[in-house]
């Protein structure tokens, strides 16, 4: 819209229009920085050895409440494809990492806290011979690792760990057993 025709605008709910999206913007630029920020999460700088396919059981813990999901990562091509299922085996999140940035894989919505989970766990699996090259930010301890100041991994066993996500969001996270 010109300017001449701003000012010969004589509608009043135009103009109150007109203000409100003036006052709007700073919250829109807030949010899409936001969004622009979960599109921004750490990943490897090359894809780490992992023995695929994996299937593993998720415990996401916030608060008092509890939730529990099936986590199965598989090759992909030149990716890894990451698919999350509820316990009767609704899809909740599928994305696909390929070429250092995430994909969607199929119709479902976007789902940011996944996309993080996805993340992190790549970061908890990452062998510790790659984790320097792969994340040359990292510390690490005897049986924990850190991304300061998003991600804390505490190890029981080797596929058996616990994943502190800043906002007071937990996973634990264990393989699926095999059936016989």
């Amino acid at each position: 819209m010109s300017l001449a025709m701003h000012k010969t605008c004589r509608s009043e709910p135009a103009r109150e229009i007109f203000k409100k999206i003036k006052q709007l913007a700073p919250a829109g630029l807030l949010a899409c920085l936001l969004l622009g920020g979960c599109a921004s999460l750490p990943l490897p700088e090359q894809t780490p050895t992992l023995a695929l396919p994996m299937q593993l059981h998720i415990q996401r813990e916030q608060a008092d409440q509890r939730q529990d999901w099936l986590l199965v990562i598989q090759q992909q091509g030149a990716g890894l494809r990451w698919s999350l299922m509820d316990p009767l085996g609704i899809p909740l999140a599928r994305q696909v990492l390929q070429d250092g940035s995430w994909h969607a894989d199929g119709l479902l919505p976007p789902n940011p806290e996944a996309r993080e989970l996805f993340a992190a766990l790549l970061f908890a699996l990452t062998p510790q011979a790659e984790l320097a090259a792969n994340y040359p930010q990292a510390e690490s301890a005897a049986d924990a690792r850190f991304l300061k100041p998003r991600w804390q991994v505490h190890y029981r066993q080797p596929q058996v760990l616990r994943i502190d996500i800043k906002g007071d969001v937990h996973y634990a996270i264990s393989p699926l057993e095999a059936a016989p």
